[in-house]
């Protein structure tokens, strides 16, 4: 008899295509959302946003050019030490009331965008649904309760210091929520009324997955449909809204950051221009 971390390797779940909700109980469901209710299956996109809308344009370039040694880290050393990575640049010194902010005013537009339309209508259909995640809890839980119809997530709880109101860039035990972390989160949560339902996208997930009564893969296509605007639970007003992807990125964050410091730069100019004429003059 195989040990039960090789039996959970060799464990494979049906496709999201094959959940007939008709003929399985759907009165509960754990759900990742990278690229299982999100297309995207890379949050650092998200994680820049947030660096640069709740910290600063410099933070949000720190942390691109952080991206291809984190991308390293999560394929060959470890998936947990990738995540600490990325919020520790992200996070590190930003006020939590900052971070808040731009996860209620900025992140809903992009995420909503990106629903995937078969996890949805799966998730949807369940009376009770959770939310299990690497992400950090304060990112995603107003677009998970306020547009997806999420009870609950459950996700990566990040360090605050006390007396400043800011984050450390650390998180809380037992650390950042992946592997058998997904699966504890799960058993405490729900104790023995476990869920129906359990999907995700990823190895890493199938912990979690296999303590659910039936799971769903959801396989990665970027051709996927995604949820109409109509269909959330709270409504945006979509101004051509794209999903922030590495390409896009990449190619907008280096420009933006120049038009900045152009801009900065000529402001300066032309305040010190007016100062000197001001004071030049002689008004008597």
């Amino acid at each position: 008899m195989l040990p039960p971390e090789l039996e959970l390797a060799r464990k494979t779940f049906p496709l999201i295509s094959e959940c007939d909700l008709s003929s399985v109980s759907h009165r509960s469901i754990a759900a990742d959302l990278d690229g299982t209710l999100l297309k995207a299956s890379l949050s650092f996109p998200y994680y820049i946003l947030v660096a640069i809308e709740a910290g600063s344009l410099l933070r949000g370039l720190i942390l691109l050019l952080f991206v291809p040694i984190i991308a390293v880290v999560y394929v060959f050393i470890s998936e947990d030490f990738a995540g600490r990575m990325l919020i520790f640049v992200s996070f590190a010194g930003v006020k939590v009331s900052d971070i808040e902010v731009a996860a209620r005013g900025v992140l809903p537009r992009f995420y909503a965008a990106d629903v995937r339309s078969d996890s949805f209508e799966v998730f949807d259909s369940c009376e009770r649904k959770v939310i299990v995640t690497a992400n950090p809890i304060v990112m995603v839980d107003t677009f998970v309760k306020e547009f997806l119809g999420g009870e609950k997530v459950l996700g990566t709880e990040i360090e605050v210091d006390p007396r400043t109101n800011r984050a450390t860039g650390f998180v809380k035990e037992p650390g950042v929520l992946v592997g058998k972390w997904k699966k504890l989160a799960i058993l405490k949560e729900f104790d023995e009324d476990l869920p129906d339902i359990g999907i995700g996208d990823r190895e890493s997930d199938h912990d979690f997955m296999s303590i659910c009564k039936v799971g769903y893969m959801v396989p990665k296509d970027h051709s996927a449909g995604t949820v109409s605007p109509d269909r959330l639970k709270t409504r945006l007003i979509f101004h051509k809204v794209q999903q922030p992807s590495v390409v896009t990125t990449y190619i907008r964050l280096p420009f933006r950051s120049i038009l900045s410091f152009a801009h900065v730069y000529c402001n300066l100019s032309l305040l010190k221009g007016i100062i000197r004429c001001i004071y030049g003059r002689r008004w008597w």
